[in-house]
């Protein structure tokens, strides 16, 4: 895949900044809810169920996590996930640029450790259990407590717990080395790609499955299937999401009208946009609006 595809595929939101570029994100859905969009960024990614159950699928492979159980993603891997059971589920969402753990100069940490993380040839365990991985656990449970209450100096402590956690991986074998996958899923991975960077750079306006499909090239039928397998989402389903995420940030700007946003991201019909955010957001455009008011009044007060 080139260089320009493959950027147009990448996540557009910043996580954290240039100075620390480590980010957390905790949110809550209802039982159904498809809580994560195929997509892929350059940063690494820790995924922790706090409650609940989440299907979790990384490329072609999946995972039912359940709570007190995280992930690990690699940059550049296409994820995607939704909430099981009855009762939905909440998680949070650690994302950093591995490049942070980088030393100033080439020393011992930087050829055994951060190197090797970097290619992939000795990275984090894929699925952390209790049964198996307490320890990295207890530095992911510690990292949620630094990033929400952010003492003086918790940037130099979520640095040493990624540090230990490659150390304890390592010394416990529990490294693994994802630098090779099968010829048949990368195929697939990146036939899955260049469908998302489509949608990405048309969402604005009408897509037809057809055009998608002969991306591939497949029939109409042969890509609702493959698109449904590699994401657990329809193609429309997955466009409407990403339509419904972008309104929801135009959202922020009280300048914008609701109607005009629903044009802007590729609705035709203003009470179709509205009900789709609803399904998707669990209230009406309006709503998110007056939530987001009250949020940054609530913010402006304390």
């Amino acid at each position: 895949m080139d260089q320009t595809l493959r950027q147009s595929l990448q996540e557009n939101q910043k996580h954290g900044s240039e100075r620390f570029p480590f980010a957390a994100y905790r949110y809550h859905f209802p039982p159904g809810a498809h809580v994560v969009d195929s997509h892929w960024h350059k940063e690494a990614e820790l995924f922790c169920v706090l409650e609940g159950e989440v299907l979790f699928q990384i490329d072609t492979e999946f995972f039912p996590l359940r709570a007190g159980e995280a992930i690990f993603i690699d940059g550049g891997e296409v994820h995607t996930g939704h909430a099981l059971g009855e009762r939905g589920c909440r998680f949070c969402a650690l994302v950093f640029d591995p490049a942070m753990l980088a030393s100033a100069r080439y020393d011992a940490v930087q050829e055994q450790l951060i190197v090797s993380l970097h290619n992939k040839t000795a990275t984090l365990p894929r699925w952390m259990r209790p049964e198996t991985d307490a320890p990295l656990l207890a530095h992911i449970s510690a990292m949620m407590a630094l990033s929400r209450d952010t003492p003086p100096g918790y940037e130099a402590a979520l640095k040493g717990h990624l540090y230990l956690m490659l150390y304890e991986a390592g010394a416990a074998g529990r490294l693994e080395n994802r630098s090779r996958s099968g010829a048949e899923n990368t195929v697939r991975t990146e036939r899955l790609k260049k469908v998302i960077a489509h949608i990405q750079q048309h969402y604005h306006r009408p897509i037809r499955l057809g055009e998608l499909a002969e991306l591939i090239p497949m029939s109409e039928g042969q890509f609702c299937r493959f698109f449904k397998a590699m994401t657990g989402q329809t193609p429309v389903d997955y466009i409407n999401s990403y339509r419904v995420r972008q309104a929801a940030e135009l959202l922020r700007q009280p300048e914008h009208k609701i109607s005009d946003i629903a044009l802007d991201v590729g609705f035709g019909h203003i009470s179709y946009f509205v009900r789709v955010f609803r399904k998707i957001m669990l209230c009406t455009p309006s709503e998110y609006r007056k939530k987001l008011r009250q949020s940054l009044r609530g913010a402006r007060s304390d």
